[in-house]
């Protein structure tokens, strides 16, 4: 698939709406994604009101992208709907648990994955938003969410309006592993992350961040101990809320 290989994150669209049809086509295709026990263990909020968008917005931190692009999906790990039908069919479900919602959040980004691919191999545009298990109760709260249904991943999508640069990756032997996992030394520390260290945007990161390196920015900056665990906190709490904890 040539969209994959030159794929970009998009958050710039134009002001086109994603025909109904299309989207749904799209759904029904990603549903040949792999899944824990065949029990597609995922359901999707379709976002498309602007007032909607407007509420979901602070959630994902006011990205602009969420009340800029025409349809706003958010990929949700279910185990309600299954636990459902068990209950009705005169099965008993135990599904209030970690693990169940560890499967359940595998097969909801396997499907947001797969669902991806299609769309931009359409010529839709994506843009993946990482804040959806960051503030996950007000998502809960907003999509009226019940028990045992989780949201795990949220994309933003509609026809481009940019043509942006791709992000860069790591070499592929800084990620795979021979048979067994081998720790890093430090010059392999340096061999994989220097080419991504030493371009001149990172390099501009680092400076209008004040900051010594590249990875301060991202330790001591973006992603800090205090709030990630403020935040681990919020996570734990909501699915607590949901009955998976």
């Amino acid at each position: 698939m040539e969209s994959l290989i030159h794929r970009r994150s998009i958050r710039k669209y134009q002001d086109k709406e994603v025909d109904e049809q299309l989207l749904r086509r799209l759904f029904e295709q990603a549903e040949r994604t792999p899944t824990m026990g065949n029990l597609q263990l995922y359901s999707v909020i379709v976002t498309r009101d602007p007032k909607m968008k407007e509420r979901l917005a602070p959630a994902h931190f006011g990205q602009p992208m969420v009340t800029g692009a025409p349809v706003v999906l958010t990929f949700c790990a279910d185990y309600r709907r299954t636990t459902l039908w068990g209950e009705q069919r005169k099965g008993h479900p135990g599904y209030d648990n970690l693990l169940s919602f560890v499967n359940a959040a595998t097969d909801a980004l396997l499907y947001c994955q797969t669902f991806c691919n299609l769309a931009e191999e359409a010529g839709l545009g994506t843009c993946f938003l990482g804040t959806t298990i960051y503030q996950p109760q007000a998502i809960i709260d907003l999509l009226e969410l019940p028990p045992l249904v989780f949201p795990i991943a949220t994309i933003t999508l509609g026809w481009p309006d940019e043509d942006p640069a791709q992000s860069d990756r790591l070499p592929l032997n800084g990620i795979v592993h021979e048979e067994v996992y081998h720790d890093y030394t430090s010059q392999q520390i340096d061999d994989i992350y220097g080419p991504k260290e030493n371009l001149p945007e990172n390099k501009q990161y680092v400076e209008i961040n004040h900051t010594e390196t590249l990875a301060q920015v991202f330790t001591d900056i973006r992603y800090t101990a205090k709030d990630c665990e403020a935040m681990s906190e919020g996570l734990k709490k909501a699915l607590r809320h949901q009955g998976f904890m």
